[in-house]
């Protein structure tokens, strides 16, 4: 049995999202975000065993961060400080078309994490590896990395989940796309969401997406649909998973706490449909609260509240 159900590689952040009663606009909740570490905190909150490698400053912001793996039970061995660099933190104002992100994240100790710093112990130890377009965007050390990451875990008998997570204020779109795919056809599971496969794709249609991915050589596409739902797609079958509906206050991190509870319900032995009903569940009830961390539901929560929509 390995040590680790699903192990996320990725920059975390420290967040602070401004109050929607702020009429001054000048006070911020401070959480936490990072796709592939509000991934990891999904797939923990589902009784997942957990790990999460990284670099971070020593700074407050990394001990924060510290602090929050130690609370949700992610193993952080794998984290390294650099007294040389900081943590990335990023704000998040809201205004009549949504919320927006505004990121200082630029030379941050994870942006300078490269191949020959991984665990590679760690890494060999993981049933799933999750990383995403994120991972590799914030620069070409840490591409490396997660490419040097997926050969490790895939070596050991692992397998890569992947999502794409387009960022364009962070790289080149022809660079986003070009390893972006090439991250895919190294993954067993891709997991992009609709308004980014488009971007990256020129498909409009999401079989003809999920058909995209499959061709790159995913073995299951969980397309996210937002408030639709999920297409899951494997070469033999696939199924369209209706949305739940809930009060929305803040959507950020929804489709990251998919990623984190599909895979955490994979590791549980259960089938990708069963695991998309139960993802969407969970990414459905995060949305009911503010910040990427503090709304995530823990498996308490979905099974009631699936239970209710049975009823």
């Amino acid at each position: 049995m390995k040590r680790f159900d699903v192990l996320g590689l990725g920059e975390p952040m420290v967040e602070f999202s401004q109050l929607p009663d702020s009429e001054s606009g000048r006070s911020y909740l401070q959480g936490f975000g990072g796709d592939t570490s509000n991934a990891v905190i999904a797939a923990a909150r589902q009784g997942a065993r957990c790990g999460f490698v990284t670099a971070l400053g020593q700074d407050p912001f990394g001990e924060a961060l510290l602090a929050l793996w130690a609370r949700e039970g992610v193993d952080h061995s794998g984290v390294k400080r650099d007294p040389k660099a900081p943590t990335g933190i990023y704000f998040i104002t809201h205004g009549p078309e949504g919320h927006t992100f505004t990121y200082c994240r630029a030379g941050s100790a994870a942006s300078r994490m490269g191949p020959e710093e991984l665990p590679e112990a760690l890494l060999r130890q993981t049933a799933y590896l999750h990383v995403s377009g994120i991972s590799q965007a914030i620069s070409s050390q840490a591409c490396d990395a997660v490419f040097r990451a997926m050969e490790i875990v895939r070596e050991a008998g692992g397998k890569i989940a992947y999502d794409t997570n387009l960022r364009l204020k962070l790289w080149p779109e022809a660079r986003a796309r070009a390893v972006i795919h090439e991250a895919t056809r190294k993954s067993d599971i891709a997991l992009p969401g609709l308004e980014d496969a488009k971007a990256l794709t020129g498909l409009i249609e999401p079989d003809a997406i999920a058909d995209f991915y499959l061709k790159l050589g995913a073995e299951v596409v969980a397309l996210k649909l937002g408030a639709e739902g999920a297409l899951i797609a494997t070469p033999d079958s696939r199924w369209r998973i209706p949305g739940f509906r809930v009060r929305v206050l803040d959507a950020s991190g929804a489709g990251d706490c998919f990623d984190g509870a599909f895979l955490a319900e994979l590791a549980r032995g259960r089938s990708y449909l069963e695991a998309a009903r139960y993802a969407n569940a969970a990414a459905a009830l995060s949305t009911t609260g503010y910040g990427a961390v503090e709304p995530i539901p823990k498996r308490q929560q979905v099974e009631a509240f699936l239970a209710e929509q049975r009823q």
